[in-house]
């Protein structure tokens, strides 16, 4: 349960003020269909956290522990200082309605933004830390659909008013702590 309730919370708060937030805002104006926007979201996040997570556990199985010790050390607190720059995205970069529909466009979408994004690099250490497939994967979407299906049905409306500053820094704060708990287990396996 740990891994999963972690994964859920790192996500969430890692996900606020993310492109992939402001891609939900986006989509959410553009279509006005949210359960088809949120369906895409949850498909791609599942298929793109899916892929992170496989590699993540590849990892913790191919690596010397020492050396994977290190690197979740390493992952944990760069993404706690690259969670304190906020994201852009440019509305040009959006797909534009297709015959496939909206699914689809959210779905490829979300996919797309989400690769090399902060919270697929916290699903491979967060994979690795933990070496637990299922439940980082389930904690890192739930975490994703958290912080993205409020923003696709409330809309633009109240993202100005998430203090979205100091939910950074907790979740750049939660990151460096688990670096820091990561950093005594690489400590005491030397």
């Amino acid at each position: 349960m740990h891994p999963f309730l972690t994964s859920t919370v790192l996500v969430a708060l890692a996900e606020i003020g993310d492109k992939t937030q402001l891609l939900s805002l986006l989509l959410a104006a553009r279509y006005r269909a949210p359960i088809p926007i949120i369906l895409g979201i949850l498909i791609a996040t599942l298929a793109n956290h899916g892929i992170a997570a496989g590699v993540g556990d590849m990892l913790a199985h191919t690596l010397k522990p020492s050396v994977l010790n290190w690197a979740v050390v390493l992952s944990f607190v760069v993404m706690g200082l690259w969670i304190l720059v906020p994201d852009k995205l440019d509305e040009e970069n959006l797909s534009k309605r297709s015959a496939r529909g909206i699914f689809l466009t959210a779905a490829l979408s979300f996919f797309l933004a989400e690769m090399g994004d902060k919270t697929q690099v916290a699903t491979v250490a967060l994979a690795a830390r933990f070496s637990e497939w299922i439940p980082v994967v389930a904690g890192t979407t739930l975490g994703m659909l958290l912080a993205n299906v409020p923003a696709v049905l409330f809309g633009h409306r109240f993202a100005d008013r998430l203090p979205s500053r100091w939910i950074h820094a907790v979740a750049a704060v939660m990151f460096i702590v688990l670096g820091a708990l990561a950093l005594r287990t690489a400590l005491q396996a030397q």
